[in-house]
């Protein structure tokens, strides 16, 4: 039997479910600089950047399970061309931070691609062949080929972690779902600034018998072993 017979079985909330490693993709929704490090663009609005560190090992954790079993990797990176021509006014011009999008920050530029702080914290770099997607907006869909991608390996299952909960991770989980992938958040492997932001998000999404999709322990997937379909089946 092929890898595409191998299902794995794991508890997460509302209800336990199964998926194929080879018709799973994880993605990992922008764990950049920018956000994550102090003085970077999150810690300009104000933030407290420490609520956000504890994902990065989590995510890690992640990664190296997915890897494993030879899963499509993707990592998200929330980045704007240098001339700002992706960027909308309203989403510069928002509210009244220290610095703005564009603006030169500790670690470059703010939110530009090439730019030290837009890139992905260390711990998360990509390997060499993952797919990394630079997005203009919060949800990975949006003016990108995510989709496209997805399609081309026969993806149907996604695993979900990164910053922050209740925006970006949320806001591709939702575009996801509306496309007909089923979604899975790994609770550790995402924060929020607002801790009551990401309880909040996990309740979310899997209210209504998953109206978004799942929620599960990182405990659970790293627990998890590929069985052939039959096999899983009956349980052994």
């Amino acid at each position: 039997m092929s890898a595409m017979d191998k299902t794995c079985f794991i508890e997460a909330l509302p209800y336990p479910l199964q998926f194929a490693p080879a018709r799973t993709a994880v993605i990992m929704i922008d764990m950049q600089r920018d956000f994550i490090l102090p003085g970077g663009f999150g810690d300009t609005l104000g933030n407290d950047v420490a609520h956000l560190l504890p994902a990065v090992g989590a995510a890690h954790q992640l990664l190296d399970w997915c890897r494993a079993q030879n899963m499509l990797v993707v990592h998200t990176k929330e980045a704007h061309a240098a001339d700002l021509s992706d960027c909308p006014l309203a989403k510069r011009h928002r509210g009244a931070p220290k610095l703005r999008i564009g603006d030169q920050g500790a670690m470059g530029r703010i939110l530009i691609n090439g730019e030290f702080g837009t890139d992905f914290v260390e711990e998360l770099t990509p390997l060499p062949g993952e797919i990394v997607i630079t997005k203009p907006g919060k949800g990975a869909f949006y003016a990108t080929e995510l989709g496209q991608i997805l399609k081309n390996h026969g993806i149907t299952h996604l695993l979900f972690g990164g910053v922050t909960t209740e925006v970006c991770v949320q806001t591709t989980m939702r575009e996801a779902n509306d496309r007909g992938y089923e979604c899975v958040l790994i609770e550790e492997a995402t924060e929020s600034y607002f801790p009551h932001f990401k309880q909040a998000t996990l309740e979310m999404i899997r209210a209504q018998e998953g109206i978004v999709g799942w929620t599960a322990s990182l405990k659970s997937i790293l627990t998890a072993t590929p069985q052939h379909h039959e096999e899983s089946k009956n349980g052994s």
